[in-house]
């Protein structure tokens, strides 16, 4: 089978870095434990309920809202589900930590004199609680959630509302992130440089990222 071909990092023509938070930068182990597996416990050991009795409630529930801002909506779960989710991510925050190389990386874009923008579909109290735990935003030169767009990175409606906000020019933009439909929508509003994370999970095999150019981590961007 033949290997796509991609042009390489032209960062000469590369003004802006946009960045997604986890799976990118963040490892996304935290995240995919957090709701596959602590979640359903807090809420089984709430409800009596047993391990496969609570994921055949909550897997609809997870499934309906995937792709909505909901899904990334910590105060929608805590009502939703009767928990304190904050709480929950408050305990666990020391689980939190960098992909491999992403630290260096955000360093590099700094000496080298890129704008580094953070954007990420987490609700403002999970960047929060990490931020608390791994100082990320101590590497960039602005943060934004997209809870504060009313909508996710995978809607079309986001990218205006941003550019708004975030006046960068597209075509000299590089934006990675580990979500092919967010992508997509990048590709769709006219962003030039696209790279999508294979190694999103530390703990799960590299994912196929179809039709985008793709690295492992970060670092190899450097």
């Amino acid at each position: 089978m033949q290997m796509r071909q991609f042009p390489e990092l032209d960062w000469v023509s590369i003004d802006t870095v946009l960045l997604d938070m986890d799976g990118t930068l963040l490892d996304l182990r935290f995240d995919n434990w957090f709701w596959q597996e602590h979640v359903p416990m807090q809420f089984a050991r709430a409800r009596g309920m047993g391990e496969d009795e609570v994921h055949a409630y909550l897997g609809p529930k997870f499934r309906a809202r995937r792709g909505t801002l909901d899904w990334y909506c910590i105060d929608y779960w805590s009502r939703e589900l009767g928990l304190d989710i904050p709480a929950l991510k408050r305990a666990a925050r020391p689980q939190v930590d960098y992909l491999p190389g992403a630290r260096e990386f955000l360093s590099r874009l700094e000496r080298c004199g890129k704008r580094r923008v953070l954007v990420t579909n987490a609700h403002p109290e999970t960047l929060a609680i990490k931020n608390e735990q791994v100082g990320l935003t101590d590497y960039f030169d602005a943060c934004y959630s997209t809870h504060g767009f009313g909508t996710p990175k995978e809607h079309a409606e986001f990218w205006p509302r941003f550019h708004a906000r975030e006046p960068f020019r597209p075509e000299r933009t590089l934006f990675v992130d580990d979500s092919l439909p967010v992508l997509d929508a990048a590709r769709a509003f006219g962003i030039a440089w696209l790279r999508a994370v294979r190694l999103p999970d530390s703990g799960r095999p590299a994912q196929d990222t179809g039709a985008y150019a793709s690295v492992d981590g970060v670092r190899e961007l450097m």
